[in-house]
């Protein structure tokens, strides 16, 4: 099987002067759940090479074993070090694709048209497609072949009003993700702050925040197993 990461370019936190990106966690703990299922992991980004870490998800407080072995790993580092450019790749070459968080895809990939196909073009094509955190906010332009919403109707989560409060970044982030879903008719929930949370509807799979990657990539490898994609 083989599975496609797409991460942020986006290393700029509003004009806070401060930096975003990826969270490491969302990219560590889903990696080894793929390579544990044996598949072929390809990361790629909008616009290719080493893309931008959130230095806050690589604080003590918010490292995991999985970070602490994604930083000791150096084939996995290499892979960061050289992702393949989004505009380069074809959603027929892969099986499934993984989207992980951070802030950062607030400001380009929910903006890309090439993202936007991505997404599109996966899920018409029937295969799975999950996202965790603030990247099911890339959902935001995606739509279904009748022009409708891709979330209208469907069940989602992602990153919550309150959540964001809690790190203090709701006026600085272009968009709530729980707003967001809420608007464009997705029928969003939530548990608990930072408590881990997946939605499955469909081919489609959505985790709440950082703790929700790991299961969600669970959810994702056992989803593909069932329907033999």
């Amino acid at each position: 099987m083989k599975v496609l990461i797409v991460l942020t370019s986006h290393d700029r936190l509003g004009d806070t002067g401060r930096k975003t990106g990826f969270w490491l966690e969302e990219l560590a703990a889903p990696y080894y759940r793929f390579k544990e299922a044996g598949w072929e992991i390809t990361l790629a980004s909008p616009e290719g090479g080493r893309p931008p870490l959130d230095p806050k998800s690589n604080e003590p407080g918010f490292q995991t074993e999985e970070t602490r072995r994604f930083e000791a790993d150096q084939e996995a580092l290499a892979a960061l070090a050289h992702t393949v450019r989004l505009d380069s790749v074809s959603a027929g070459d892969f099986d499934t694709v993984f989207y992980p968080g951070g802030h950062g895809p607030l400001w380009d990939l929910a903006e890309d048209a090439d993202s936007v196909r991505l997404i599109e073009t996966t899920l018409r094509a029937g295969k799975p497609l999950a996202l965790v955190c603030h990247a099911p906010g890339v959902l935001r332009h995606a739509v279904n072949e009748d022009g409708t919403p891709l979330v209208q109707g469907r069940n989602v989560t992602g990153f919550t009003n309150s959540e964001e409060d809690g790190v203090a970044l709701t006026d600085i982030v272009p968009f709530l993700v729980e707003d967001e879903l809420k608007r464009l008719g997705g029928a969003y929930t939530k548990t608990g702050d930072w408590q881990p949370y997946v939605v499955q509807d469909g081919l489609l799979i959505t985790g709440q925040n950082p703790a929700s990657s790991g299961p969600a990539a669970l959810a994702l490898v056992e989803l593909v197993r069932t329907r033999g994609v």
